[in-house]
């Protein structure tokens, strides 16, 4: 949902950065990532495995590699389905850690666990969930979500998501610019009975994406 980007004075939403990511795809079927954050960040990291997107094709970042919280789990907490856009993965979960999400992998949805409320308790607040996108051919889940070429959310209004067996239904999608969903209040309110889901609404030139995708949705 990609990876310079973004999601509360004091309220930690304004200070937070959503890390995500951006790909291309070379010759030998491998997607290079490039780093795309919100802010001037700099990050180094050991890790000497690659990870892979929705194709099976090998991810490797061409710069710094973001650091995921020790924390995030790829799966193993329920499903996220978009059944109208072919969607169904893992639903894993992470931690806002130093102000930053990081997805850990690209073949997953991840629910925030210090933001908003659990899937369990989705009736008394909002779950936020993101995800990776890939350009350039890749395929992470945020693709699904997107319609690249018209730059606007492929998912309709009134679609159906569901989150953990917790359906939900689309009613309405934002493009927001990334230097500023991070001020945005109105996407990281805590609701009752409410769902956004994030990722990076990539470019048709193959650049890094400048914007998110906000798609947000209600319970029933």
């Amino acid at each position: 949902m990609a990876s310079r980007h973004s999601p509360r004075s004091t309220p930690r939403w304004r200070r937070l950065t959503l890390v995500a990511a951006s790909a291309v795809v070379v010759a030998s079927g491998m997607v290079v990532m490039s780093a795309v954050f919100l802010a001037p960040h700099e990050r180094t990291s050991d890790a000497d495995s690659h990870p892979t997107d929705l194709a099976g094709n090998a991810v490797q970042f061409d710069g710094s590699t973001p650091n995921p919280s020790a924390s995030a789990t790829p799966s193993g907490t329920g499903r996220f389905q978009a059944p109208s856009v072919g969607l169904d993965v893992p639903l894993g979960s992470l931690d806002v850690v130093d102000n930053e999400l990081e997805p850990p992998g690209f073949t997953s949805a991840y629910w925030v666990r210090n933001l908003g409320v659990a899937p369990t308790d989705s009736a008394n607040g909002t779950v936020f969930v993101v995800m990776h996108s890939l350009r350039n051919g890749g395929e992470g889940p945020g693709n699904a979500l997107i319609d690249v070429d018209d730059g606007k959310a492929r998912i309709a209004s009134g679609a159906s998501i569901v989150v953990d067996d917790v359906e939900y239904h689309v009613v309405s999608t934002e493009t927001v610019d990334k230097g500023q969903i991070s001020h945005d209040q109105s996407v990281w309110a805590d609701t009752p009975g409410r769902l956004v889901v994030i990722t990076c609404l990539q470019r048709p030139d193959g650049a890094p994406s400048t914007d998110n995708m906000v798609i947000e949705a209600t319970r029933g």
